[in-house]
């Protein structure tokens, strides 16, 4: 049987949706007990002040998966790139190219706005992933280590 993939941009009323498939994935990287995303933040993130976006695929119009995305910025380049903070195709959909059909729409969305980088991070022990994106022409970027302060780490620097 043949399926139809739709591919969309997120609505508002899509935000439960979106937090349900985030909750997904954190499963599935085992790290749900991180999960302290909200309906309303992320309303307000996608929404209100519109600082990330996501884009929906859909299978013969039942969710299968996802990619949410934000704009940064390179000094050295002088332009925008995008990153995409996660990507996640429901595992019973998987094999059948919506994870490469996300990418490519991202890439296409990157060339549009002229970005000069499409970036992301993968756990290292995510080795389908890893293989993923290797072939879709990805290079690990080895030399460099991302560094984090949590929210804790934030109050603390910022002298609260």
């Amino acid at each position: 049987m043949e399926h139809t993939l739709t591919l969309r941009a997120a609505e508002e009323k899509d935000v439960g949706l979106v937090l349900s498939l985030i909750r997904e994935l954190a499963e599935y990287e085992k790290m749900s007990d991180q999960v302290i995303a909200t309906e309303e933040g992320l309303r307000a993130s996608m929404f209100e002040r519109r600082v990330c976006e996501a884009i929906l695929a859909e299978e013969d119009g039942e969710p299968v998966g996802f990619a949410l995305f934000f704009y940064n910025f390179s000094t050295f380049i002088g332009h925008e790139g995008l990153y995409l903070e996660d990507l996640f195709v429901r595992p019973a959909y998987r094999g059948r190219g919506y994870g490469k059909a996300l990418f490519q729409a991202l890439a296409r969305r990157a060339k549009e706005r002229n970005c000069g980088r499409f970036e992301w991070s993968c756990l290292d022990w995510n080795t389908p992933s890893i293989g993923f994106y290797r072939s879709m022409g990805a290079v690990a970027m080895d030399e460099w280590t991302v560094y984090r302060l949590d929210r804790a780490g934030i109050d603390a620097l910022a002298g609260r």
